[in-house]
């Protein structure tokens, strides 16, 4: 086993830039070849050409082409920065463009560094100071030690789901290689730290319902996004649900996910019954009207066209998944895993339901004085809220939802079905535009007003309005 002092950036610093870099096209292929075994084998088609583009990106002419992320396409200074550096240098990017600066994470098959970028053939020890003060997030993978801990795979899962990830609320990556016997995943840095630290940064450790919403909303719209390429991610906790500069969030660590197959369809609220554990989720009790009749010309006048064609919705949840594997963090592990039972995507719902109670009462709802009772109470205690009443209405609609989400039967849990689709039109996110909750202003965050004098005038969105 090795040291601790072998993971200080200063002592990984000196160890890579003394060696030549392994990074090559030739040895990126290989790998990319022989890691599609395995979990990656059944993620669905779309996730496979992901991989391939990526093959053919190392070098800096296929780079600006083959490695833009549409949505990271404008706004993003790290990614165009690197994007320039690669193309500008003719060669692909490696350790030694970048100097790490300090340890900012860790976990349990790598370690997460704070890095910036060097300057281009002016000396290893130079910064460069006209990428505007960007920083990165380096994440570093020993192989040497993951072979001994025989969690090579896991750290090869977490590399291929990155590198097809293409949301707003997920990792991007930005570039990848390998040094020594280290491998290293450059992504954007999250400077607002995680959501369990900033929890407890809190007025008596927990947010407020209005920002316990935003959140939960943006975590759902990840997940839906996971589970539409297949993947079921499995260790959704605060830990892992960092604050971008912007207020937003971003999920990380993806060792833990399942790599499944997803069925896109659109269904209407009839087609499946919904679950009896979630009685204020309605659905219409019309019988859809077949697509060809919407060519009448006068039934696009129809109200009960409009109404039947507004509640359709689109699917794409990887229900068929399944795993007998023992993973995730104690408190947030579903009924199901904690009994040694196979479990499949609604694992994540249920997570989500403990990741919102969490949120909003500052505690888990099952969690024991030590591991084995708090697996015990998952599996048979029954949810209990701190109060007999909600404070609010909106509390009351939080206490609905996660009722929902955290049935323990996983064929009855909110979610199990049709996923996202379902959780969305919960009245807990009711007013709540998804499609554009990018475009919403964080909890906490600075938004600037223009007042009728022309004066310009900042202030805080509330994060603290309690019930």
């Amino acid at each position: 086993m090795y040291e601790e002092e072998m993971w200080n950036a200063d002592s990984i610093n000196n160890l890579m830039i003394s060696e030549s870099c392994c990074y090559s096209n030739s040895s990126t292929k290989s790998s990319m070849r022989s890691s599609t075994s395995d979990s990656s084998s059944h993620c669905t088609s779309f996730s496979r050409l992901s991989f391939e583009l990526h093959t053919t990106s190392s070098s800096p002419e296929n780079y600006h082409n083959h490695t833009l992320k549409p949505h990271r396409s404008s706004d993003s200074a790290s990614f165009q920065a690197l994007r320039c550096a690669a193309v500008g240098g003719r060669r692909p990017l490696s350790f030694r463009d970048f100097s790490l600066i300090r340890q900012i994470g860790s976990g349990d098959i790598s370690r997460v560094y704070l890095c910036r970028m060097r300057r281009r053939g002016r000396g290893a020890d130079e910064e460069d100071d006209d990428n505007g003060g960007v920083y990165y997030a380096m994440k570093v993978v020993d192989r040497e030690i993951l072979a001994k801990k025989k969690k090579i795979e896991r750290a090869e899962t977490e590399r291929k789901i990155i590198k097809m990830l293409d949301h707003p609320f997920l990792p991007t990556l930005c570039a990848e290689f390998e040094a020594s016997h280290f491998s290293c995943l450059v992504m954007e840095y999250c400077s607002g730290g995680d959501l369990h630290s900033l929890r407890h940064k809190q007025p008596r450790k927990r947010f407020s319902i209005t920002s316990s919403r935003f959140y939960a909303a943006e975590v759902l719209v990840a997940l839906e996004y996971l589970h539409m390429l297949g993947i079921i991610y499995r260790d959704l906790k605060p830990e892992n649900v960092l604050v971008k500069s912007d207020g937003h969030i971003m999920l990380t660590d993806f060792d833990l996910s399942l790599c499944s197959d997803a069925t896109p369809a659109v269904e209407s609220p009839e087609s499946v019954s919904d679950p009896p554990s979630s009685p204020t989720i309605t659905g219409s009790s019309r019988t859809p009207m077949p697509f060809s009749c919407i060519f009448s010309g006068w039934l696009f006048r129809s109200r009960k066209v409009q109404t039947t064609t507004a509640n359709r919705m689109f699917v794409a949840e990887p229900v068929a998944a399944r795993s007998c594997s023992f993973v995730g963090t104690h408190e947030y592990v579903a009924p199901e895993v904690a009994s040694g039972r196979s479990h499949g995507n609604a694992v994540d719902w249920w997570a989500l339901g403990i990741f919102i109670y969490e949120m909003i009462y500052g505690r888990t709802p099952f969690a024991g004085p030590a591991n084995e009772a708090t697996l015990r109470n998952i599996v048979k205690k029954p949810l209990a809220f701190p109060t007999d009443a909600p404070n609010s209405v909106g509390e009351f609609h939080a206490r609905s939802l996660i009722a929902g989400l955290l049935n323990k039967d996983p064929e009855r849990r909110l979610g199990s079905k049709r996923g996202a689709a379902d959780i969305k039109t919960h009245p807990f996110f009711k007013g709540l535009n998804f499609a554009l909750i990018r475009s919403m202003t964080p909890p906490g965050m600075k938004t600037k007003t223009t007042t009728l004098f022309g004066d310009d005038r900042w202030q805080f969105t509330a994060p603290f309005d309690f019930f």
